[in-house]
C-alpha cells in the first residue's frame, strides 16, 4: 500500500491505561501507542466504550458516528467516539447491551461480547478515518477474530491491510463450543474442518489468530521459546511451532514517566539513585500503614501481583511459615483465587507484625509498595513478560525471581555480570526459600553489595522506545514502507 503520510496503525485491545485497566495488557496498551506515537508513526487505538471509564474522559470524547454490525444473526448498533490524548487518537466502541457491565471480562457471554467488538473494528476499517490504517495490530483473544474477518473478506480493501496478533498470555486462548462459530462469530464451518480454529472439538479463536495474522509476537523473547515446550504453550505448541516463521518475541516496557520515584505522588518523599535517601522515609512509612513493626534494619520484601497458580503462590503458600522464620517482612498487594486469598490471611493472622495481606487492587498503594521495600518476590511458573520486576526496579527495589519468560529476560542474577537482582530456575519452593535467604542475608551483611544492586536496578532502560523500534520493523516490513 503506497502512501505519501506516515505509516498509520490501529492497535485493538480490550483495554487500554488510563481508561480502563485489570492488568498488564492495558499498561502495555496505553504506552505503546504513545511510543510508536513519538517515532513518527500515526497510531490509532480502538477499545470498548465500557462503563466503568469514568466521565472526566466521556466529556472529553466527540461522538463521531454509529453504524450496525451484522454478527451471525444479530444486528446490533454500534456508536463510535473520539478522544484523542498525548498524540494518539482513541476510538471508543459503544453498545450497552455488551458493556455496560461491571466487570470488563468474565461474563457468561464474552465470546458474544468480543466477537462483537472484533467484527465492529473490522467493519468500522474504512470509516474510522480518511484512510484505512496499514497495519492492524490485535492483542490477545478479545480481539483475535480481527485478523479471521479480514482474511475471509475478498474486498480489495482489506487484502491492502496487514495484521499483526500479540499473545500476552497463552493461558487465555478463547476457546469456546463449535456452536459459537457460525451462531456467535458469522464465520463458515469450514474453518474449523480446516483446522484453522479447531482445538479438539471447540473452536479457540487465538489459534485461529495465530495462523491468519500477517506476524504474531509475544512479550519477550524467552517466552518466545518456551511457546515451544507443550509445558508452557497450553496445547499450541505445535501451532506456535508451525508458525515460527513469522513469530518474534519483543520485550515490553514501561513508562519511566509513570514510574519513577523522583515523579511518583504517592511516596511520602521522592528520591532518586542520585538521591537515594528518600527511600528510607519511604519505608517507614510503608511499616506504619501495613502495620508492621517500624525497624529500618529488616528488610521488607513485597509480592504485587494477581493472586493465581501460574504466578507461583503455590510455592509461597506451601513455604510462608519458613519464609516468617527469617528476619524479613513481607506485604501481599492483589486479588485472585479464592483458595490463595485465604491462605494468605490466614497467614497474616499467625504473624502480625510481620506480614501483612492487603485484597485489592489500588495502584497508589502499590507505588507506596514499591518505593518503600527493599525487594520483591516473583516466583512465577510462567511470566510472559512481567512488568513488577520493572517498575520495582525503577524504585531500587530488587527482584527475586524465577527464571521464566520475561523475568529471565530482565533480571539478572546475583554474581553474574551486571547483577541485578536473585533468581532460582527450577519450580520448586526449597530452591525460592534458598534465594530469599540468599538476598536477605546480603541485605544484612553487606551494604555496599546491596546498594550497588539498587544502583544498577535503577539504571536498568525498560523504556518503550527499544520495543517499539521493533515493532516499526515489523510494520515496515509488512506495509514494504
Amino acid at each position: 500500500m503506497e502512501r505519501s503520510v506516515p505509516m498509520k496503525v490501529l492497535f485493538a485491545t480490550p483495554e487500554a491505561y488510563p481508561f480502563v485497566k485489570t492488568g498488564g495488557l492495558a499498561d502495555v496498551s496505553g504506552s505503546l501507542p504513545k511510543a510508536l506515537a513519538g517515532l513518527g508513526v500515526e497510531m490509532e487505538v480502538v477499545l470498548p466504550l465500557y462503563s466503568r471509564i469514568a466521565e472526566a474522559f466521556r466529556e472529553e470524547m466527540t461522538f463521531l458516528d454509529y453504524t450496525f454490525v451484522d454478527l451471525a444473526w444479530r444486528h446490533q448498533y454500534c456508536g463510535v467516539f473520539k478522544l484523542v490524548k498525548e498524540g494518539v487518537t482513541y476510538y471508543f466502541l459503544d453498545n450497552e447491551r455488551y458493556f455496560k457491565r461491571d466487570e470488563v471480562y468474565g461474563c457468561f457471554d464474552d465470546a458474544e461480547r468480543f466477537a462483537f467488538f472484533s467484527k465492529a473494528v473490522y467493519t468500522l476499517l474504512p470509516r474510522l478515518s480518511e484512510t484505512p490504517p496499514d497495519v492492524v495490530h490485535c492483542n490477545d483473544w478479545q480481539t483475535a477474530l480481527i485478523p479471521i474477518y479480514i482474511r475471509e473478506d475478498p474486498d480489495p480493501l482489506y487484502k491492502g491491510v496487514r495484521t499483526v496478533f500479540t499473545i500476552h498470555n497463552i493461558e487465555y486462548q478463547g476457546r469456546y463450543g463449535i456452536e459459537t462459530l457460525e451462531d456467535v462469530c458469522g464465520l463458515p464451518v469450514r474453518l474449523f474442518n480446516n483446522g484453522i480454529i479447531k482445538y479438539k472439538e471447540d473452536i479457540n479463536l487465538m489459534k485461529g489468530a495465530i495462523y491468519t495474522a500477517d506476524f504474531v509476537t509475544t512479550v519477550s523473547p524467552s517466552y518466545v521459546e518456551e511457546l515451544k515446550d507443550p509445558w508452557y504453550a497450553c496445547g499450541l505448541h505445535s501451532v506456535i511451532s508451525e508458525n515460527s516463521h513469522k513469530l518474534r518475541g519483543i520485550l515490553n516496557g514501561i513508562d519511566n514517566r509513570v514510574h519513577s520515584p523522583a515523579l511518583d505522588r504517592n511516596l511520602c518523599k521522592k528520591f532518586s539513585k542520585k538521591n537515594p535517601s528518600g527511600k528510607i522515609a519511604d519505608k517507614a512509612e510503608l511499616q506504619h500503614i501495613m502495620g508492621l513493626r517500624e525497624d529500618p534494619d529488616v528488610p521488607i520484601i513485597i509480592t504485587v501481583s494477581r493472586l493465581v497458580g501460574h504466578k507461583g503462590f503455590d510455592l509461597i503458600l506451601s513455604t510462608i511459615d519458613s519464609i516468617m522464620q527469617e528476619d524479613l517482612q513481607f506485604v501481599v498487594l492483589g486479588t485472585g483465587d479464592w483458595n490463595f486469598e485465604q491462605g494468605l490471611l490466614s497467614a497474616a493472622r499467625r504473624y502480625p507484625g510481620k506480614l501483612s495481606v492487603n485484597i485489592k487492587y489500588a495502584t497508589n498503594l502499590a507505588s507506596k509498595l514499591y518505593g518503600g521495600a527493599d525487594m520483591i518476590l516473583m516466583p512465577s511458573r510462567s511470566e510472559p513478560c512481567g512488568l513488577s520486576q520493572m517498575i520495582a526496579m525503577r524504585y531500587g527495589t530488587v527482584p527475586i525471581v524465577r527464571e521464566t519468560g520475561g523475568l529471565k529476560d530482565t533480571v539478572s542474577p546475583y554474581l553474574s555480570p551486571h547483577s541485578t537482582g536473585f533468581s532460582f530456575a527450577a519450580y520448586n519452593a526449597s530452591d525460592m526459600l534458598y534465594v530469599i535467604r540468599e538476598a536477605t542475608d546480603l541485605y544484612r551483611t553487606d551494604k555496599e553489595a546491596w546498594h550497588g544492586l539498587m544502583y544498577r536496578c535503577m539504571d536498568a532502560d525498560f523504556s518503550w522506545k527499544r520495543s517499539a523500534l521493533q515493532y516499526i520493523d515489523i510494520y515496515n516490513e509488512l506495509s514494504g514502507q
